[in-house]
C-alpha cells in the first residue's frame, strides 16, 4: 500500500513538473478560496464560540418583567434585560441555585501607594461572592471572598493579572491593600491572564470588553455608594431618589444561576413565575408574569451577540470557495483529457481503472495540500487586515490550533471533492481507443 502510494506520490510530482502552468493556476485557486474561506470562519469561530465550554448549559440568565404595563405592552413581549435591585436581592437570598450572583460593572478610581504612579480609573466589577467559582475565573494567587464577606460588607478586593503587575510588579499581592475611590481595601486574590470572548455575562458594557481590572464586594460597594455604569432601565417618578436604591423602580444589575440539571432549570423557572405572581399580587408588578431563563448559548444567540455582517462573510466566502473548486474541477478535467493517451498506454500494460483514480485522485490531495498552505498564509494575511479594523471584535481575529488543522482538513476536502470527476473520467479512458489514435 505504501508503495503504492510512494509511486502515485511520483507520478503527481512529474505530471506538476509537465504542466506547471495549470498546477499553479489550480493550487491558487484552491489557496484563494481556502484563504478567504478560513478567515471569516476564524473570526466566526472566535465570536461565536462557547465562552465557557462544558458549562455554558449549566449557567442562565435570569429575566423578569417588572416594568409597568403603558399602552405599548404586548403581552409575550421580551422583559426587561436586567433586575432591579430588589428583586435581585431577593432572589440572592432565596439561594434557590447552586450558585448564583448579582452583579454590574463600574469605573473606579484607583490611587496607588507608589508615589511613581499616578492614580487612575481601572474597570471594575460589583458582584456577590458567587462569580469567581460560576464563571471559573482562574487565580494565580489566593481566591475569591465567600458569602460572609458579603454580609459583612467587607472591604476586600479580587484584582486582575494586568492590575497586579502595574501595582505590585507581579509579585504575590494577597493581604496588600489598594485604595478605591480613597477607601482601603485589602487584596484576597489575584486572577491569572482571563478573557472570555465574548463578554457573555454583561453585555451591557460591551460584547468585546475585556474583563474588569478590580472585583469588590456589591454589598460594599453600595454601602460606599461606589457607582455602577452600564445600562439603566428606570420606569416612573423616581422622586429624586438614586437609581441604585432598595425600592427604586430601575432595572441595571446581571443575575446569573448555576443549575445542574435540566429538571433544576425546569424548577427554577417555576420558582420565578411564581416570585412574579406574588410580586403582582403584592402590587410591585403590573404585568402578567413573563420570565426568561436562558442558558448562555441562548443568551447570547438572543441578544444578537455575533455580528450579522460576520455570518453573511461566512456565506459570501463559501460561495467564493465553490467558485474555486468549479474552477479546479474545469481544470483538473483539462489536465486529464491532454493526458488520454497517457492513461491508455498505462492501461494497455495492466493498469486497472481502480488505479487510475486513485492516482488522479492522490494528485488532487497533494494539490489541495499545497493550496492548503498557500490557503493558510493568506488566511493570516487576512486575519492581521481584520485585526487592524476598527471593529471591537476585531482584536480576537486569531487563529487556534483547531482552526489550523481545519483549515489543512478543509483544503484536502475540497481538492479531492474537485478531483473526483476528473478522476472518474480518467478511469474510463478506453485504452483501444487511445492506442488506435497514436
Amino acid at each position: 500500500m505504501m508503495n503504492m502510494l510512494g509511486y502515485y506520490l511520483d507520478l503527481a510530482l512529474r505530471s506538476f513538473r509537465a504542466s506547471r502552468g495549470l498546477s499553479l493556476l489550480m493550487i491558487l485557486a484552491l489557496g484563494l478560496g481556502i484563504g478567504a474561506c478560513m478567515t471569516t470562519l476564524t473570526v466566526f469561530h472566535v465570536l461565536g464560540g462557547d465562552p465557557i465550554p462544558g458549562k455554558s448549559d449549566r449557567l442562565f440568565n435570569v429575566q423578569l418583567d417588572a416594568e409597568r404595563s403603558d399602552p405599548s405592552f404586548k403581552p409575550g413581549d421580551e422583559p426587561t434585560l436586567q433586575l432591579t435591585r430588589f428583586d435581585a436581592e431577593a432572589l440572592l437570598r432565596a439561594k434557590k441555585g447552586k450558585r448564583q450572583v448579582m452583579m454590574t460593572g463600574a469605573q473606579t478610581a484607583v490611587l496607588p501607594e507608589d508615589p511613581a504612579l499616578q492614580p487612575f480609573i481601572a474597570s471594575a466589577r460589583w458582584t456577590s461572592a458567587d462569580f469567581f467559582t460560576m464563571f471559573d475565573a482562574p487565580f494565580l494567587y489566593g481566591s475569591g471572598w465567600d458569602g460572609a464577606a458579603d454580609q459583612a460588607d467587607a472591604r476586600v478586593v479580587v484584582i486582575s493579572h494586568s492590575l497586579n503587575e502595574k501595582l505590585f510588579g507581579g509579585v504575590n499581592s494577597v493581604g496588600r491593600e489598594i485604595r478605591l475611590r480613597e477607601q482601603g481595601f485589602r487584596v484576597v486574590g489575584v486572577l491569572k491572564p482571563w478573557r472570555p470572548v465574548p463578554h457573555y455575562f454583561d453585555l451591557t458594557l460591551g460584547s468585546y470588553n475585556l474583563p474588569a481590572e478590580v472585583f469588590a464586594p456589591i454589598s460594599t460597594s453600595l454601602r460606599l455608594n461606589m457607582g455602577a455604569s452600564g445600562n439603566f432601565n428606570c420606569w416612573g417618578d423616581l422622586d429624586g431618589k438614586n437609581p441604585r436604591d432598595l425600592n427604586v423602580p430601575c432595572a441595571w444589575l446581571q443575575y446569573w444561576v448555576e443549575l445542574e440539571s435540566a429538571s433544576q432549570a425546569e424548577d427554577y423557572r417555576r420558582y420565578l413565575q411564581q416570585y412574579s405572581e406574588e410580586q403582582r399580587r403584592a402590587g410591585r408588578f403590573e404585568r402578567p408574569s413573563n420570565v426568561r431563563l436562558r442558558p448562555v448559548m441562548d443568551w447570547l444567540e438572543q441578544q444578537q451577540v455575533l455580528p450579522n455582517d460576520v455570518r453573511l462573510q461566512v456565506w459570501l466566502a463559501f460561495g467564493f470557495l465553490l467558485v474555486c473548486l468549479t474552477n479546479t474541477v474545469g481544470l483538473l478535467l483539462a489536465k486529464s483529457l491532454r493526458r488520454s493517451a497517457e492513461i491508455g498506454v498505462r492501461r494497455a500494460l495492466g493498469a486497472t481503472r481502480r488505479a487510475i483514480f486513485q492516482q488522479f485522485l492522490v494528485e488532487a490531495g497533494v494539490l489541495g495540500l499545497i493550496g492548503g498552505l498557500l490557503g493558510l498564509a493568506l488566511a493570516a494575511l487576512g486575519l492581521w487586515l481584520v485585526r487592524l479594523s476598527p471593529a471591537p471584535y476585531a482584536r480576537f481575529a486569531e487563529m487556534d490550533w483547531p482552526m489550523l488543522a481545519l483549515t489543512l482538513g478543509l483544503a484536502l476536502l475540497a481538492s479531492l471533492t474537485a478531483g473526483l470527476l476528473p478522476a472518474w473520467h480518467a478511469a474510463g479512458v478506453s485504452p483501444a481507443r487511445q492506442l488506435k489514435t497514436q
